[in-house]
């Protein structure tokens, strides 16, 4: 039984940055959440550190108005929580070389999060980046 207790002690950290720091805008709770030593790797780079990840994270709610994250799926094995997550916003500042368009998005988005000592370790965030760019108008859809 305590397994599972640990799997879902595991399950709530990790839904914490899309739901609490991401979503109601809460930068400092990965203070509180995050090891001083966190590394956390996405298209938009390799950052280490709460202190690099909260200006990451502050910059794409920035970039996109109306920020929310929906946790749709999770599921924890051993020390690593897997989450499809649904992003939406509505672009109004600069993200990855496309300037602001007011679009509204919506992607979704797979993140890995390993947990060590009761706090996050790590993070492997892939979103679905194509998408967004065809959303925001940044790069022609493909030709099937």
């Amino acid at each position: 039984m305590a397994a599972t207790s640990t799997l879902e002690d595991n399950k709530r950290l990790a839904r914490q940055i899309p739901e609490a720091v991401a979503t109601e805008g809460d930068l400092d709770r990965l203070d509180d959440i995050c090891a001083d030593d966190v590394v956390d790797r996405s298209p938009l780079g390799v950052v280490e550190g709460p202190a690099a990840l909260k200006e990451q994270l502050a910059g794409v709610r920035v970039a996109f108005g109306e920020f929310s994250a929906t946790v749709e799926d999770i599921v924890a094995e051993g020390d690593t929580v897997a989450m499809r997550v649904t992003l939406r916003g509505t672009h109004r500042g600069e993200f990855m070389g496309a300037e602001a368009t007011g679009k509204a998005v919506e992607v979704q988005n797979m993140v890995f999060t390993r947990i060590e000592d009761g706090l996050i370790a790590e993070r492997w965030v892939q979103p679905d980046t194509l998408g967004l760019m065809v959303q925001v108008g940044a790069v022609d859809p493909p030709v099937a």
